[in-house]
């Protein structure tokens, strides 16, 4: 079964970086689309950076461009999201994501939290 396990969130000071990674099983990695999402209290999950199966192109919110970098290898089945230049608008619950190329269910991790915080 698919399965999606992200890691390397945690507290950081506004300003500084972090790099989460999601770990892939269950399916076929390398023709899957990518995606990291994320929640913060209150507010609606939101996507924050998508790569195509290649990796060739990528997509981001307007809130994070110049300042995340989603990129993935394909021969270890992980994905990551480079966090630079941290806001406090940045604290949430990230979330790795991905659905067959035919369209078919989301599939979710169970999510890694950022806080963004002095």
């Amino acid at each position: 079964q698919v399965q999606l396990v992200e890691s390397g969130g945690g507290l950081v000071q506004p300003g500084g970086s972090l790099r989460l990674s999601c770990a892939a099983s269950g399916f076929t990695f390398s023709d899957y689309a990518m995606r990291w999402y994320r929640q913060a209290p209150g507010k609606e999950r939101e996507l924050v950076a998508a790569a195509t199966s290649t990796g060739e192109r990528t997509h981001y919110t307007d809130s994070v461009i110049g300042r995340f970098t989603i990129s993935r290898d394909n021969a270890k089945n992980m994905v990551y999201l480079q966090m630079n230049s941290l806001d406090v608008e940045d604290t949430a619950v990230y979330y790795c994501n991905t659905n067959p190329p035919n369209g078919g269910p989301m599939y979710w991790g169970q999510g890694t939290q950022v806080t963004v915080s002095s």
